[in-house]
């Protein structure tokens, strides 16, 4: 199968970039970095194997690109707005579309372009970050959970089941380790149980996974966002175990030291993902009467730090 990759930074420079080594056909959007990644490829330094790629196919527009089988959305949630641009060019009458991003409900906005029946997400744990054009650093974790996209209430198509697996087998033959869900909203809302706290807290107290973990008043506000973000999820009807919430924290503490991706795009003066994560998730506890004060006190924060970063208030 063809595959294009919309975003080749931290996660779609690392993901694509082993679909390219292992020799499938691989089309990257690079926007800024497209005429470096031609002449130079893509560098990824991995905690498991560094590796060099060259010969990319790389590209500053969609346009550009070839129709494709599969379509691998690796941008922020905050640049969803671009998709109806982004995705036409790259669509055909059997295209199917694979969100790769954090957040609920993130698949959405794909399913309005390309109907649907068509869409996958994938919830990935992965410490990745782009340190310079083309260069990937990889340090740990690198685990996809995907599954098909039914829509905000779970009850939309199932989708195509072999091309899932297809696409399952490819990824595990380039050395990423995938497993297919039969319930995506469900490991949406595990991987949230993570984001929202250490994405969260990360750009509130200026702190990495390291810090929060080794203070014990940020496990306190870790675990008990988490154990609020899993109410909600069993309000809804998914069955989240309550020994998850221990895995979490232990996979944490275990965690090399890692800084969100919300706060380096804090840092960055970029616009945070705060709606994918934190905004979809009080509105899916909104429909079913959950309480989620915690969730909601934390997002008002972070959005006004959001707004304040785009828009300067005068001290």
């Amino acid at each position: 199968m063809r595959y294009a990759i919309v975003g080749t930074g931290a996660l779609g420079g690392y993901y694509g970039g082993l679909l390219a080594r292992s020799g499938h056909d691989i089309h990257f959007l690079c926007h800024r970095d497209a005429d470096f990644i031609k002449t130079n490829g893509i560098k990824v330094e991995s905690c498991r194997g560094d590796f060099h790629l060259g010969n990319v196919k790389a590209y500053s527009s969609t346009q550009e690109m070839p129709v494709c089988d599969i379509v691998i959305i690796c941008i922020k949630s905050t640049q969803n707005h671009l998709l109806t641009e982004l995705l036409p060019p790259l669509i055909g009458l059997e295209t199917q579309v694979v969100v790769l991003q954090n957040g609920l409900d993130v698949e959405e906005p794909a399913e309005e372009i390309v109907g649907k029946g068509r869409v996958f997400g994938g919830c990935c744990f992965l410490c990745s970050n782009k340190v310079g054009p083309g260069h990937i650093r990889h340090l740990d974790y690198g685990r996809i959970a995907m599954g098909a996209y039914r829509g905000k209430e779970g009850m939309g198509p199932r989708g195509d089941e072999r091309t899932l697996n297809a696409i399952a087998t490819d990824f595990m033959n380039a050395g990423i380790e995938i497993s297919v869900v039969e319930n995506l909203a469900e490991a949406r809302w595990r991987k949230l149980m993570w984001n929202v706290p250490f994405n969260g807290l990360s750009v509130i107290l200026n702190a990495s996974t390291s810090a929060l973990m080794n203070n014990t008043y940020g496990q306190q506000l870790s675990e008990s966002l988490m154990r609020e973000v899993r109410d909600i999820g069993l309000q809804l009807g998914l069955p989240i175990e309550e020994e998850f919430v221990r895995k979490l924290m232990q996979d944490t503490e275990r965690m090399v030291p890692y800084d969100s991706s919300m706060r380096l795009d804090y840092l960055a003066g970029r616009p945070m993902e705060i709606e994918a994560i934190f905004g979809n998730a009080i509105r899916a506890a909104d429909r079913v009467g959950a309480a989620c004060d915690q969730l909601r006190f934390l997002y008002r924060q972070l959005a006004f730090l959001n707004q304040r970063q785009s828009k300067p208030l005068i001290d």
